[in-house]
């Protein structure tokens, strides 16, 4: 197993466990719920097979969901989002061979693309998990709020914890 796989693990472990104990019980002005779990999902390798991109959010989204008692609304979720996650790529990178590392980060892609990309997958994923938890068009006006003011969390914390870890493996180089 390589070092970057290594670490795509533990951070998977420590995100996971961040997300159930710290960040499920965050409640930003009763609107804003930070998904930084997701960061995992955002990392995975880009040659790495459908089937394992599903099988791993899928896994992924049903041990949020059992920390979460949600019962899977996460793992589909997270299953639809590895669906939608290499078209959402292909609308800031046209091409695979222009990616210097298969791993998509902010040192690979660059501060303002994967700032694009964190925020159209977490834009889709708070849609996801908040219409299937409404189940309804009832209160459009809150669940726009809701979607709209955990999207922006979601992603400052996502593109945050990327530029620390990048930062860090530029001091380790």
């Amino acid at each position: 197993m390589n070092k970057t796989a290594l670490s795509l693990i533990l951070s998977a472990i420590l995100l996971i466990l961040a997300q159930a104990v710290v960040f499920n019980n965050i409640c930003l002005w009763g609107v804003a719920v930070p998904f930084v779990f997701l960061y995992v999902l955002l990392r995975l390798p880009l040659t790495m097979s459908k089937d394992w991109l599903f099988t791993i959010g899928f896994a992924i989204g049903l041990i949020i969901d059992i920390f979460s008692d949600t019962p899977g609304m996460n793992a589909l979720a997270c299953t639809l989002l590895m669906a939608l996650r290499r078209p959402v790529l292909r609308l800031y990178v046209a091409r695979d061979d222009e990616l210097t590392d298969p791993y998509p980060s902010i040192r690979s892609l660059g501060f303002f693309t994967y700032a694009k990309y964190a925020l159209s997958m977490s834009l889709l994923f708070c849609i996801l998990i908040f219409l299937i938890e409404a189940f309804s068009l009832f209160g459009i006006g809150r669940l726009l709020l809701t979607i709209g003011a955990s999207t922006l969390l979601t992603t400052i914390l996502i593109v945050g914890i990327d530029s620390l870890i990048s930062r860090k493996r530029e001091k380790g180089l």
